[in-house]
């Protein structure tokens, strides 16, 4: 990345994350166009920073990454209690519109890979409709067998994204990227699983004041009740700040 294009990366509970302000992700996003290298975008969840700390996949997923970013509240919660710098918390859909913005103004393409057939095909054209000077070069659904892998592999090199977006539908999601980002040409690469959903209409984003307070997954929580039981990586994520928080002392 261009030299003049600094990122501040901080570390919570051993997982690194970036501190990325607004108003500067046009010019990270500028400079990672330009340079000719490969960059993964990882947008952070709370589940995914502690997965990180255990699993060796994740662990080197999150390591490599150009660009860590939180989407979590509890994950800004822990940079506060442990006395770091704030990192700005972006809403996973958000971010991706305003780098699809960005990626037309600087008249570059992206290549669009997960979601079922259907849904897939109806978010392309909303996308074509919302951003009809941004080059979509080639696209392709998710849940495909493994066998047609290295064929879809081959037809993303062959398009050449500036971007490649992708969404559910990937083995792996974020480390599949990270796996086989070495088989693509340089660009910008990064996985939102509800993307593809909320482009095609089959889902809402979140409100902003349900996001902003961090209710943003409870409509989810009334439909799965069972999913309750994650309260205990929040306890576990709370034991961890506290003892984070004793060694600095």
């Amino acid at each position: 990345m261009d030299s003049t294009t600094k990122i501040k990366r901080i570390k919570i509970v051993n997982v690194p994350l970036d501190v990325v302000a607004e108003n500067e992700l046009e010019e990270i996003v500028k400079a990672m166009l330009a340079d000719g290298d490969r960059h993964q975008i990882v947008l952070l969840t709370l589940k995914d920073l502690l997965k990180a700390r255990h699993n060796a996949e994740m662990k080197r997923t999150v390591k490599e990454a150009s660009l860590i970013i939180p989407v979590s509240k509890g994950i800004v919660r822990g940079a506060k209690f442990l006395k770091r710098e704030l990192p700005t918390r972006y809403m996973p859909f958000e971010f991706v519109i305003r780098l699809l913005g960005i990626i037309e103004k600087y008249k570059r393409s992206i290549y669009l890979l997960g979601s079922r057939a259907p849904d897939l095909q109806v978010s392309a054209g909303n996308l074509r409709a919302s951003f009809p000077d941004l080059s979509i070069v080639g696209r392709c659904a998710g849940y495909y067998a493994k066998a047609m892998e290295k064929n879809i592999i081959l037809a993303i090199r062959k398009a050449s994204p500036s971007l490649i977006l992708a969404g559910y539908g990937l083995p792996a999601k974020d480390t599949w990227v990270a796996n086989n980002k070495r088989n693509f040409n340089p660009g910008i690469y990064l996985w939102c699983g509800d993307c593809f959903d909320i482009f095609s209409g089959k889902k809402s984003k979140p409100s902003r004041s349900a996001w902003e307070s961090g209710w943003e997954s409870f409509p989810e929580l009334l439909r799965r009740p069972w999913r309750a039981a994650r309260g205990f990586v929040y306890l576990y994520y709370g034991v961890l700040l506290v003892i984070h928080r004793l060694r600095r002392l």
